[in-house]
């Protein structure tokens, strides 16, 4: 499945790098902008980062079950990493949002 068509990246590629870090290091916070950078590619629209973040909660809980972590431990964490992404959306939303209002006022 397609989730980047600006840079061609599959469901597939995404997955294999979360679980790369996640062995690594199973308590990191994984971004958008770490997965593509190690996939050599950058955001470009970002439209995808919503559905790379959710890749990156699922395969990171995913991981966790699997190597039989207390939902005590897991979902704290995951709930962690969501709002540090939602964070991150928030401030992504705002600067676009500033960014065309900029854009629509030098144009006057």
């Amino acid at each position: 499945m397609l989730i980047c068509s600006c840079n061609i990246i599959a469901k597939r590629e995404i997955e294999d790098v979360v679980r790369k870090f996640l062995a690594e290091d199973p308590w990191q916070l994984i971004t958008p902008v770490k997965v593509y950078y190690e996939l050599e590619k950058r955001g470009r629209c970002c439209g995808c980062f919503p559905n790379v973040i959710n890749i990156i909660v699922s395969e990171t809980e995913m991981f966790h079950r699997d190597a039989s972590t207390p939902d005590a431990v897991i979902l704290p964490f995951i709930a962690k990493i969501k709002e540090e992404h939602q964070r991150c959306e928030t401030s992504r939303q705002l600067l676009r949002r500033q960014a065309a209002s900029a854009k629509k006022v030098s144009q006057k």
